[in-house]
């Protein structure tokens, strides 16, 4: 009996040790563009200290690969490859990523939401080069959209159990 209560005690502090170290790292969101051949088209952490977009072409790991084309340069470990690149080019790593795909982003945000974020990139003046120029960027066109069409709460979980919504431990 002793030795069961030592194992469970055991997992519990390593289930804890786990997930605090998980609560300080940020969680990486990757919205997955299968019309561009499954790459990740945009992406943002999320932490204690806040949501800060990333845009996936400007983050890139030491041999220059980015985020965007990760699936097609590491496609035995993607997630691996986003948790190193992350850490390269932002100095964090993330240890929990979760993935949004298309027909998630369209049931939660309504069909429209590429489109729109689209348009907000390319013709509403959100295109920039972000915080270095201070003009609106990608980040700005996806918050924008995202408020404009609402979100529905109620699709996440159905979502999350379609499958279109991942969450993968890197």
């Amino acid at each position: 009996m002793a030795k069961i209560n030592t194992v469970l005690i055991a997992l519990v502090l390593i289930v804890v040790v786990f997930l605090a170290s998980t609560i300080v790292s940020p969680v990486l969101v990757v919205a997955e563009d299968a019309t561009e051949g499954n790459g990740i088209d945009m992406a943002a952490t999320f932490s204690l200290t806040g949501f800060e977009w990333i845009y996936p072409g400007n983050s890139v790991n030491a041999q220059g690969q980015t985020l965007h084309n990760v699936y097609a340069d590491y496609p035995d470990d993607p997630y691996g490859a986003a948790r190193d690149i992350m850490s390269y080019t932002y100095h964090v790593t993330p240890h929990i990523i979760i993935s949004v795909n298309n027909d998630a982003a369209a049931s939660i945000f309504g069909g429209s939401i590429i489109d729109d974020i689209r348009a907000n990139d390319g013709y509403n003046g959100y295109a920039g080069n972000d915080k270095v120029s201070g003009t609106m960027d990608r980040g700005d066109a996806v918050g924008t959209a995202m408020a404009q069409n609402g979100i529905n709460v109620f699709e996440i979980p159905i979502q999350f159990l379609m499958g279109n919504i991942g969450i993968h431990f890197a």
